[in-house]
């Protein structure tokens, strides 16, 4: 936005960006979604923190904390939800010149709010035939460029399935289109490493904090011998898989279970962990 549009509060339906911003033409730009639980974000720390670092991985200016910070609160405040909602903060690269020359234009920040749905109990997921490029510039990157995530879930949802499962080029296991993947493999909760080109969650760093689990590269076909699989998000938080293509999984299961509880009572008590 130009600075006359700064801090301007608009409805949802409202136009708020130009059409030659680069977010808009070639999605040069990087986002965070948060749940809000009456009111209050979860984690808003770590998701500025993640980012800054997507910022600097797409070259772009630093992001201003405190603006970010007074702009949720806007929405917030404007807002007055009391209920389950999706917060996104996007950050683009703001106007440039059609193509992939950006211009030198300030950055735009956009906060948006929209009311959410809690998710059932359990899930389905499928695989897909499309990989993650591990040694992609963006690998890694919590990118709007999300055209191949949005082709993955249409195929899940032809399918029934909630969620699409992604392995890289090295046909290791990497994530779903918009989660981290953990699977139980002989009693061990294990999920793919960084290196596997998976995104940094900020629900997959917390449970790997609070549970101990291990990283380690895994083929995608683990997911046809996993005792358990479940899927991590801010929206879905610990989301037990109980049925994998043609493949019903006991679920959820126990280890599952556990997870799930203790991560709904530790953000419960700290909104801010």
């Amino acid at each position: 936005m130009g600075s006359a549009d700064r801090g301007r509060l608009v409805d949802a339906d409202a136009p708020a960006i130009s059409v030659l911003d680069h977010g808009f033409t070639v999605a040069d730009g990087v986002f965070e979604t948060l749940k809000v639980v009456d009111g209050s974000p979860f984690a808003l720390t770590r998701h500025l923190r993640r980012l800054q670092r997507s910022a600097a991985a797409m070259e772009l200016p630093a992001p201003d904390d405190d603006a970010i910070r007074e702009a949720v609160g806007s929405v917030l405040r404007a807002n007055d939800v009391h209920t389950l909602a999706r917060l996104r903060i996007t950050y683009t690269a703001g106007s440039a010149p059609l193509g992939s020359d950006r211009g030198d234009s300030t950055p735009t920040v956009v906060v948006t709010l929209a009311l959410a749905r809690p998710w059932p109990a359990t899930t389905d997921a499928i695989t897909v035939d499309w990989v993650r490029n591990e040694r992609s510039a963006i690998a890694g990157v919590k990118s709007t460029a999300y055209a191949e995530n949005v082709l993955a879930l249409r195929q899940a949802h032809r399918l029934g399935a909630s969620e699409a499962i992604l392995g890289n080029s090295r046909g290791e296991l990497c994530e779903g289109t918009g989660s981290n993947v953990f699977v139980v493999i002989d009693g061990e909760l294990l999920t793919p490493p960084l290196s596997s080109g998976c995104l940094a969650g900020i629900t997959r760093e917390l449970v790997l904090e609070w549970s101990g689990a291990r990283q380690t590269a895994l083929p995608l076909e683990a997911l046809q011998w996993a005792e358990e699989v479940f899927i991590t998000s801010s929206t879905r938080e610990v989301h037990p898989v109980v049925r994998l293509d043609d493949r019903d999984l006991p679920g959820p299961g126990p280890i599952s279970q556990a997870i799930g509880a203790e991560f709904r009572a530790r953000s419960a008590s700290d909104a801010d962990p």
